[in-house]
C-alpha cells in the first residue's frame, strides 16, 4: 500500500498506546510516540494514584498475541475470588467461577506500564518522544504542536491516534474543532489508597483473593502486589456525613476506622498519614461521538470512552481495542480511511455495554455481596455453571474469562437470569409446599 511506510502518530504512551505501537509496529509502520510526562521508567510514580489493574482474558488475549504475556505475568498475583471483610466476623471467600480455578490477575498500572513501553521501544520504526504535551491539532492536516521542556514544535503524521486517556487532549482539540461531541458523567464518588505493608516478611491478608470491605453506599477494595504489600482503594462518597470531606483530623480518621473497618487498624500502620496525604481521584464514565474523523484522526481505550473501575475492565477493554483495529487493518488492507469508521463501529455498542456493566457492578460490590440473597443466587449459578457447563456461564465468567463481545454478554445473561428466575421461583414453591405438608402433618 502507498501509504504503509508513512508514519502514524500515538498520542499517550500509557497501556494502550504503548500496546497499540507495538501492534503497528508489527504490521510495518514507522511510529511516533508522545508522551506528555517524562519517561516514567526512570521517575517516581505519583503518591496514591497507582490503583492496581485486574488482568483478565480480554487484555492477556492482546498480549499473547504479540508474544508480551509470558513477560508481564511474571510480576501478576492470581485472584480466584472475592474475600468479603464484614463489620463483625470471619471474612467469607466467594469464587469468581463454578471450577473454583479461575482466576483474575492483579498487577501494578506502574510495572505494566513500563513493560509495556520498553516492549514498544524495542520494536524497530518506533520513537518515544517523552515531555510532549500535545496542545494543538488541526485535523484537517494532521499538524501536532506540542509544548516541551525546548519551546513548541510542531510535527505531522498520516495518521493521529489518541491513547491519552480520559483526560485525552486528542480528544479535547477535536471538541474545540466541533468535529465531535462528549458527554461526561461523573459519580459523586472519589477514591483514595491506603497501604497494608507485609507482616514478618509475608501478606497480611490471603493474597488469591480480591478483597472487599462492603459497607452499604461504600466501601473499600485491596489487591496484592508482588512485594507481598497490599493496596487497598477506599471507594467513598466526595460529600455527606460519610464522606471524603467529613473526615479531617487523625481522631477521627482513627475512630471511623476503628468503628467500620476494624480488622484494618492492626493490619495498616500508615492508615492516617496516608489518609491525609493520599489524594482523591475522580470517577466517571466518558462518552464521545464519532470516534475518528475522516479516517486520519482517531481515538481509543479511555480517550474514547473512559469507564468506571468496577469491573476491572478499564484496561482490558483498551487492549481489546488494540486487537479491534489491528483486525479491521486486517481486513481494509491497511486503508485507514475504512478501518477506522469500521473499528468504531464495531466496538461503540461494546464500549457503552461496558460502561453500564461497571456502574452495576459498583453497586454489587458495595452493597450486595453482603447480602445472604444475593449468596444464594451465586450458589445457584454456580450450580448451573456445573450442571449445564458452557450452556450456562455467569455474567462475571464472560466478562472476565472470555473474549465474547460485551454486548452479547448482556444479552446473553438477561436470557441466563430468565431462566435463573425460573429456577429460584421453583425452589421457593417447593419449600413453600413442602413447609405446608409439615404443617398439616402438625395439626392434633
Amino acid at each position: 500500500m502507498s501509504d504503509r511506510r508513512e508514519e502514524i502518530a500515538v498520542v499517550g504512551a500509557g497501556l494502550a498506546g504503548c500496546l497499540l505501537a507495538c501492534y503497528l509496529a508489527r504490521r510495518g509502520y514507522p511510529v511516533a510516540l508522545y508522551e506528555r510526562r517524562p519517561d516514567p521508567r526512570s521517575g517516581q510514580v505519583e503518591r496514591g494514584r497507582s490503583i492496581n489493574l485486574a488482568l483478565s482474558e480480554r487484555g492477556l488475549d492482546a498480549l499473547r498475541r504479540i508474544g508480551l504475556e509470558r513477560q508481564v505475568m511474571a510480576d501478576a498475583l492470581p485472584m480466584r475470588g472475592r474475600m468479603i471483610h464484614p463489620v463483625e466476623g470471619e471474612p467469607q471467600f466467594q469464587s469468581y467461577s463454578g471450577s473454583g480455578d479461575r482466576a483474575i490477575n492483579s498487577i501494578s498500572r506502574g510495572a505494566l506500564n513500563n513493560a509495556l513501553l520498553t516492549a514498544a521501544a524495542a520494536r524497530p520504526g518506533v520513537r518515544v518522544a517523552f515531555d510532549h504535551r500535545l496542545v494543538g491539532l488541526d485535523p484537517a492536516t494532521n499538524e501536532m504542536t506540542f509544548e516541551t521542556p525546548q519551546g513548541k514544535v510542531t510535527a505531522t503524521a498520516s495518521v493521529v491516534l489518541g491513547a491519552d486517556g480520559a483526560g485525552s487532549a486528542v480528544r479535547g482539540q477535536l471538541l474545540g474543532y466541533g468535529a465531535l461531541t462528549e458527554s461526561l458523567d461523573f459519580l459523586d464518588y472519589g477514591y483514595k489508597e491506603l497501604s497494608i505493608p507485609p507482616i514478618g516478611g509475608e501478606f497480611a491478608l490471603d493474597p488469591g483473593a480480591l478483597h472487599i470491605w462492603p459497607r452499604g453506599t461504600s466501601m473499600m477494595i485491596a489487591l496484592p502486589n508482588p512485594d507481598r504489600s497490599f493496596t487497598c482503594t477506599l471507594f467513598w462518597p466526595t460529600h455527606g456525613t460519610a464522606s471524603f470531606a467529613s473526615l479531617g483530623s487523625p481522631a477521627a480518621i482513627e475512630r471511623y476506622f476503628r468503628t467500620h473497618y476494624p480488622d484494618l487498624i492492626p493490619l495498616a500502620p500508615n492508615l492516617v498519614d496516608d489518609y491525609q496525604h493520599n489524594p482523591v481521584g475522580v470517577l466517571g464514565t466518558v462518552r464521545c461521538t464519532p470516534w475518528q474523523v475522516d479516517g486520519r484522526v482517531g481515538l481509543l481505550g479511555d480517550a474514547a470512552h473512559a469507564i468506571v473501575p468496577f469491573y476491572g475492565q478499564g484496561a482490558n477493554c483498551a487492549f481489546e481495542d488494540v486487537v479491534e483495529l489491528d483486525r479491521c487493518l486486517d481486513e481494509c488492507g491497511d486503508q485507514w480511511s475504512v478501518a477506522l469508521p469500521l473499528f468504531e463501529q464495531r466496538r461503540q455498542a461494546n464500549a457503552e455495554a461496558i460502561a453500564r456493566m461497571a456502574l452495576a457492578n459498583f453497586v454489587e460490590m458495595r452493597d450486595k455481596v453482603a447480602s445472604p440473597v444475593f449468596q444464594t443466587r451465586k450458589r445457584i449459578e454456580h450450580a448451573l455453571e456445573r450442571a449445564l457447563p458452557g450452556r450456562y456461564v455467569s455474567q462475571y465468567e464472560l466478562v472476565s474469562f472470555s473474549t465474547t463481545p460485551y454486548a452479547e454478554v448482556r444479552r446473553r445473561v438477561r436470557r441466563q437470569y430468565q431462566v435463573l428466575g425460573a429456577v429460584a421461583t421453583g425452589a421457593v414453591a417447593a419449600l413453600a409446599g413442602a413447609a405446608m405438608v409439615l404443617g398439616r402433618g402438625r395439626r392434633p
